[in-house]
């Protein structure tokens, strides 16, 4: 029997968010890709593992669309084995990962492997040279047939749907643009994928390193894979343990870590933190309430990490030249803790490049 507290404990140091200093090369989260959704998103991952962000550029990082579609950092020199941990297992792995739009083509009698290469086809010819998202999309709408498009409402216009074309471009040897707005594509020099991602990029194996013990659900709910195709390449090497009454599996290596885990630090982490993306979140969060504030439908905010467990949550405010961190604790803080977390805003502050004046608490 493995308690939470041990888990949450062994997520902090395999995370590495209990140190102070470290290198792109020796951070973990790189391995399984970091998210970069929002103003607090995959550099101040990076920061609050110890990386110096400030001179980082795209020589370092190359930034994918790769799980749930979603925009995440990796190291520049693995995106050869990135490009083969991220592509689906199967067509029916690659019809879940695209949701309503594996309905049209499998009703057109499309596979669903075979549809995101022709995309790639397509969008590496578009891109020879940077080019916004939007002129991409319109240029693939008069290419390819019906069952690849959708009808946008909101723009009022015919698109190819969403997760077909955001999974099909690394496919494509396409990368986005740091730091532009809309989304820029352009062609990753030299790409090739490599042939195997090998264990320590194998996106199964690295979210039980990361976000272990866990099931081949979670895992699955995680990477929006079926979970059949999940099981059918689950590790060998792993032992189980019991967490929560549930029987999850951890990488063998990783048994003595959990084991002797232990932390003493406080960190705010942002709202699309990988220790926040567990899909055990009974196990981060038990309190339902605190859960739903943690994890609204929209507008996310950050979470108070205090030795091994989420206390809280936060959010910045800014206001001309005025920038506070608004906390909202769970239970009552220490004066300690409240220094702790003082202290990690004005690191926050450091990282955004304004002056923090102050932290308010709430009531």
């Amino acid at each position: 029997m493995v308690d939470r507290h041990q888990v949450m404990n062994f997520r902090v140091r395999a995370q590495q968010l209990d140190r102070d200093e470290g290198t792109l090369t020796d951070t973990a989260v790189l391995d399984l890709g970091v998210q970069n959704t929002g103003p607090d998103g995959a550099r101040w991952a990076l920061a609050v593992r110890g990386v110096d962000v400030t001179a980082l550029s795209d020589t370092d990082l190359v930034l994918l669309w790769t799980v749930r579609g979603a925009p995440h950092l990796y190291r520049r020199a693995d995106v050869a084995k990135v490009a083969a941990a991220v592509e689906p297992k199967s067509s029916a792995d690659a019809g879940k990962r695209i949701y309503d739009a594996a309905k049209p083509l499998k009703a057109a009698g499309i596979d669903t492997l075979a549809a995101l290469d022709e995309i790639a086809d397509r969008m590496r010819a578009i891109v020879s040279t940077p080019t916004v998202k939007g002129d991409v999309s319109g240029r693939l709408a008069t290419m390819l047939p019906e069952p690849y498009l959708r009808f946008c409402r909101p723009c009022d216009a015919t698109h190819l749907y969403e997760m077909p074309f955001r999974l099909a471009a690394v496919r494509a040897g396409l990368e986005l643009q740091l730091d532009t707005s809309p989304p820029v594509l352009r062609r990753i020099t030299g790409f090739r994928k490599a042939a195997a991602a090998g264990d320590r990029f194998d996106l199964i194996r690295a979210y039980l390193r990361l976000l272990g013990p866990a099931t081949p659900k979670q895992v699955a709910d995680y990477l929006d894979a079926p979970v059949k195709d999940v099981k059918a390449h689950w590790p060998e090497d792993v032992i189980e343990v019991t967490v929560d009454r549930e029987v999850r599996s951890l990488l063998a290596a990783d048994e003595e870590a959990l084991e002797s885990a232990d932390s003493t630090v406080t960190r705010l982490l942002g709202p699309f933190d990988l220790f926040l993306q567990a899909k055990d979140r009974a196990t981060l969060v038990p309190d339902a309430a605190h859960a739903k504030e943690l994890w609204p439908v929209l507008g996310r905010p950050g979470a108070v990490l205090v030795d091994g467990e989420l206390v809280g949550t936060w959010r910045p405010r800014k206001s001309g030249r005025t920038f506070t961190v608004a906390v909202q604790p769970w239970h009552r803080l220490s004066d300690a803790t409240r220094k702790a977390i003082t202290t990690q805003a004005e690191h926050l502050a450091a990282y955004r490049s304004v002056s923090l004046s102050g932290v308010d608490f709430g009531s």
